[in-house]
């Protein structure tokens, strides 16, 4: 494989773990700030999903090795 796709699935799954961190650390203060319990709980959700899917970047990147 070409380094290129390495580094690829390197930073998409840094973004996607930054991103699910900051959207399962914000989304419970919104919550409580705002009070709105929809909005936070997806965006919630969200956050977990995007970290479930860094995991498996980075699974697919280590056996691109």
């Amino acid at each position: 494989m070409p380094p290129i796709f390495k580094a690829l699935a390197s930073i998409a799954a840094w973004v996607m773990f930054i991103s699910g961190c900051v959207a399962t650390i914000v989304s419970p203060i919104t919550r409580i700030a705002i009070g709105e319990v929809f909005g936070s709980l997806a965006a919630w959700v969200i956050g977990v999903i995007c970290l479930m899917f860094s995991v498996c970047v980075m699974k697919l990147r280590q056996m691109m090795e």
